[in-house]
C-alpha cells in the first residue's frame, strides 16, 4: 500500500497549518514520496479502531506495508530514512539530525505548548494569566539556547535535515507571540523553511484537506 497518514477533516482556524500531520507532509514533500490521507473526524479518531494504531486518539498515524507507528517525530524520521533528501549520507550527519528532531521535539515544543495552554487551550482559567509571565520566561531561555547553537548559519547543521524541519514547525507556534522577533536569527531560520517550496506544498495539501466546519445537528 502506498504510505498513508491519518489527518482531521476539520479543525479549528487558529489550528490550520499546525496540525502535526504537517510534519510528515512536508517530509513526504521533501524526500519526493508519494503518500495518502485517511481522513477522520473527532469521533473517530478516539475509536477503539484508531487507538489499535495510535493509542493516544491523535493524529497523525502512519501505515504501509511493512510498518504501523505513530508519533510525528517518528513519523519524519521514517519518511527520512526512506528516501534521500532529509538525512546526510554519513552516519555522524545522520545522528545529528536526529538529535534535532529529538532536541525540538523534547528540550523545546514543551515549552511552546504550554503558551498554547495558557493563551488558547485553558484561557479562561483563573490560573492562565498568572501563570503566563513564567511560560514565556521559560520560552525565551529555550530560544536564547537555540539562537546561540544556531549562529549564522542557515540550518542547524551542514544542510537542511529532518532536524530543521521539525524545529521549524515547532517554533512555527510562536508565530502570534511575537517572541521569535526577539531573536532574528531565529525568525530568519524559520521564514527560510516556510519558503521552501517542500513546505508550500505540503501547507496547501493540508489546508485543502478540511471540510467545511461541521453542522450542529
Amino acid at each position: 500500500m502506498i504510505p498513508t497518514i491519518t489527518v482531521f477533516e476539520w479543525v479549528p482556524d487558529f489550528a490550520r497549518g499546525y496540525v502535526r500531520d504537517m510534519r510528515a507532509r512536508w517530509a513526504f514533500e521533501e524526500t519526493g514520496q508519494d503518500y495518502a490521507v485517511d481522513v477522520i473526524d473527532f469521533d473517530r479518531v478516539k475509536s477503539p479502531a484508531h487507538r489499535r494504531f495510535q493509542p493516544f486518539g491523535q493524529v497523525p498515524s502512519y501505515r504501509d506495508d511493512a510498518v504501523e507507528i505513530f508519533e510525528s517525530g517518528a513519523i519524519a524520521l521514517h519518511i527520512a530514512r526512506a528516501a534521500p533528501g532529509l538525512l546526510p549520507a554519513d552516519p555522524a550527519g545522520q545522528a545529528r539530525a536526529e538529535q534535532w528532531v529529538i532536541a525540538a521535539l523534547n528540550s523545546v515544543e514543551p515549552y511552546v505548548m504550554q503558551l498554547a495552554v495558557v493563551d488558547i487551550f485553558e484561557a479562561d482559567r483563573a490560573w492562565s494569566a498568572e501563570r503566563r509571565p513564567k511560560v514565556i520566561e521559560d520560552i525565551r531561555g529555550r530560544l536564547v539556547d537555540l539562537s546561540a547553537a544556531l549562529g549564522d548559519k542557515d540550518w542547524l547543521d551542514n544542510s537542511f535535515t529532518v532536524g530543521d524541519l521539525t524545529m521549524v514547525c515547532v517554533l512555527r507556534g510562536l508565530h502570534d507571540s511575537r517572541l521569535l522577533e526577539e531573536f532574528p536569527n531565529l525568525a530568519a531560520y524559520v521564514a527560510r523553511g516556510e519558503a521552501r517550496p517542500a513546505y508550500a506544498r505540503a501547507l496547501a495539501a493540508h489546508l485543502a484537506d478540511f471540510a467545511a466546519e461541521p453542522v450542529a445537528a
